[in-house]
């Protein structure tokens, strides 16, 4: 494959990652803020958590019926833009719900349309690869996936949070719409797919009975499988919380942190773009293993020093290394995934049961964060503004309590790798 067309295919992956890095590193905290002030941390956890239900559940369906889909423009194509049509319309209801009407619970549904809408187009979109890409060049393709994955979440947090810090909410969820809209529109026609002229009909009975993938049957996929779930685990036991962190542990005040978090940020996703082209390419050559045991054992380092990094510039450098050991890790773990998969004509099936090693650790792991953070106990602080809300900060010692456990995760991910044996 030419670089044009790697380039083609992977675009998608920068538009969902601009678009939730936008809201999840930006938009979601801040909106907390503004729809439940006193309790944000664990009720950011809480939509974080249940806001991913959806992403467990809709790639299974999305990804079984885009394996069967006989319509000639492909099989992955519909779904990937029905689902966007579907984000849309969730982004509109989220900018409203915090302009003309301030409802969390009405917050909570458009996000979970936006969930549902973007799950669709990404169960479908995680057999392009699959589908499309040869063999040997997967390692290559995943590194471009992790390039389009850090650019898009990089451009994303700094493009709502520092450019369009005092933009409305209309501005910003309207930018992330049309950059979902256009790019996709980029990957939609320039993939090549072959028009799938028979497929059998599903058998849902039979479709969720195979969705359990028998560990001593396969159990390559079993422990990639494992080991993606612990990595993210540790991942999204901190992500949701970078404002807060920077609020209550490097001491960024309030008003600032808007334009601070993208750059701690920038720096996590600029470094981590560069390992990431460079993991994807190194481990065709040495093996995806190799790479794995660096990687995690780095970021495994690395995580509890955050706890000591009380200024700006010590958090910016353990960013810095936290983003080396984590792109790495990205450039080779859809890789990883690809090359264990049971069967390749149910591709979109099985890929769909390797997302959820990402999903689910979403929705059990921000929550319980979330509670850690909150329960050593809490100051209020007045507000930065006349008539302005309290400013509630969180102590360090929650903190310190899930980088260490963000750490374990993170180790036994690498060191549980070993056990599968027929990737090197």
């Amino acid at each position: 494959m030419t670089f044009r067309q790697h380039l083609t295919l992977s675009a998608y992956w920068f538009a969902t990652n601009f678009h939730w890095g936008a809201i999840l590193l930006i938009l979601l905290p801040g909106d907390m803020r503004i729809l439940a002030p006193q309790n944000y941390v664990p009720v950011l956890g809480l939509m974080t958590g249940v806001g991913a239900i959806p992403a467990l559940i809709v790639p299974l369906i999305s990804g079984a019926l885009s394996d069967r889909c006989t319509r000639p423009e492909g099989r992955r194509k519909p779904y990937i833009a029905f689902g966007i049509l579907v984000n849309v319309i969730g982004l509109a209801g989220m900018a409203c719900c915090t302009i003309f009407v301030e409802s969390l619970v009405l917050y909570a549904v458009a996000f979970m349309v936006v969930q549902i809408g973007n799950n669709i187009a990404s169960g479908a979109y995680m057999g392009v690869i699959p589908d499309i890409v040869p063999e040997n060049e997967r390692g290559k393709a995943s590194g471009f996936m992790a390039l389009m994955t850090q650019l898009g979440t990089l451009l994303g947090a700094i493009g709502i949070g520092m450019f369009l810090d005092d933009a409305s909410n209309i501005v910003r969820y309207g930018l992330i719409s049309t950059v979902l809209v256009v790019v996709g529109i980029i990957t939609y026609f320039g993939m090549k797919e072959k028009h799938q002229v028979y497929a059998e009909k599903i058998e849902w009975r039979s479709y969720f009975k195979s969705l359990w993938i028998d560990p001593k049957k396969y159990p390559d996929f079993a422990w990639v499988w494992i080991t993606r779930f612990l990595v993210m685990m540790g991942f999204y036991a901190i992500m949701p919380f970078v404002n807060p962190y920077l609020v209550d542990v490097v001491g960024i005040p309030q008003e600032k942190v808007g334009s601070t978090a993208p750059i701690l940020l920038g720096i996590i996703l600029i470094v981590s773009s560069i390992s990431g082209v460079l993991g994807g390419f190194v481990s065709d050559k040495i093996g995806r293993k190799k790479v794995v045991y660096v990687a995690n054992t780095l970021i495994a380092v690395v995580a509890p020093m955050f706890i000591l990094a009380h200024n700006l510039p010590s958090a910016l450098a353990v960013g810095a290394l936290f983003g080396f050991g984590y792109g790495a890790y990205i450039s080779v773990d859809y890789a990883l995934g690809t090359d264990v998969l049971p069967s390749a004509e149910e591709s979109g099936k099985d890929m769909a049961v390797w997302h959820i090693a990402m999903t689910l650790p979403q929705s059990l792991t921000a929550p319980i964060a979330g509670l850690l953070i909150a329960l050593p106990g809490k100051t209020t602080l007045p507000p930065f503004k006349a008539g302005g809300e309290e400013i509630v900060r969180y102590t360090t010692t929650g903190y310190g309590i899930v980088f260490a456990l963000c750490a374990v995760c993170f180790a036994l991910g690498a060191y549980l790798l070993r056990n599968v044996r027929g990737v090197h």
